[in-house]
């Protein structure tokens, strides 16, 4: 059995998978591959699909699976997968250094201070005690954001369109009116054709004046002109994303617009996350080899 490593994974992985087979790195010898190993970078679409003739699993490594054709990969009878349950802690905790960023001004005070300015004054910041969280999706990493977002005593709502009930939030069954009521605005969310948009220039009226709003799903998820202008206008504090409608965004208006943080789709980027996927991609392949997967 061949299996390609596709992407960018821990550097442990290829002797962690040489049990089950040849492993390699070469992308030219797609064609031969059984097994097939992507992160964000590499879109199995149909052409790269049909050019993976020996193709019979292909794993995700991460959550979102978009970039994978999953209708059109099973039409072929190939098994798709992917590692959910890895990358929980590392994409909760930077999207909860987001959070935390972007009211303390903590990358604007330290840029101005690299470049020679005092901006004590410009630098105010806003506490996250007692201010309003709204959770986008409580899944596995909208839940686990909940959680620290407690611990920090904030209050937190949740809109989920099938969970009616959680733990850690209050769910609300309206968008609009969890919109409306949080100081900070948080995606958790799989890119589905119900959630393409859904944070454009009409959601965005339902924001406070002044609320930040943080993406660490995926950043089709919003209207990235809207959210520029939003910017702009002061309808929104502050956007930190780690996702972009293109990676790497050549062309975002998001480069131009106030109180942004932007970082390069680090979520799952952890050394722990690493080994973690790695650790359930062994598991996958040895499931699929034992005829379990």
């Amino acid at each position: 059995m061949l299996i390609l490593i596709a992407d960018a994974f821990d550097s442990s992985l290829p002797g962690v998978l040489s049990r089950h087979g040849d492993v390699t790195d070469d992308k030219s010898r797609l064609a031969d591959a059984d097994v097939v190993l992507v992160r964000s970078k590499t879109t199995a679409d149909r052409a790269y699909l049909d050019s993976a003739k020996n193709l019979k699993l292909i794993i995700r490594g991460g959550v979102g699976m978009d970039n994978i054709d999953i209708p059109y990969a099973e039409s072929r009878g190939v098994i798709c997968r992917n590692t959910a349950d890895a990358s929980t802690t590392a994409v909760a905790e930077l999207a909860m250094a987001l959070i935390i960023a972007l009211p303390n001004k903590i990358v604007m005070a330290n840029n101005a201070l690299h470049e020679g300015k005092w901006l004590k004054k410009e630098a105010e910041r806003t506490e996250l005690f007692g201010k309003t969280l709204a959770i986008l999706g409580l899944g596995r990493i909208g839940t686990a954001v909940a959680v620290r977002a407690r611990a920090f005593q904030m209050q937190v709502l949740g809109w989920h369109p099938d969970k009616p009930f959680s733990d850690f939030a209050d769910i609300r069954p309206d968008l609009e009116d969890v919109l409306s009521e949080a100081d900070f605005v948080s995606l958790h969310m799989p890119l589905v054709d119900s959630t393409r948009g859904l944070i454009n220039k009409r959601t965005l009226a339902y924001f406070k004046d002044g609320a930040f709003l943080v993406n660490t799903s995926r950043g089709k998820i919003v209207v990235e002109e809207d959210i520029a202008e939003a910017l702009k206008s002061g309808k929104l504090g502050g956007f930190g994303t780690d996702v972009f409608h293109k990676e790497p965004p050549d062309d975002t208006p998001l480069l131009h617009a106030p109180n942004c943080i932007l970082l390069p789709h680090i979520g799952a980027s952890t050394k722990e996350n690493m080994l973690r996927i790695g650790y359930m991609i062994d598991r996958i392949i040895g499931d699929f080899v034992k005829g379990k997967a």
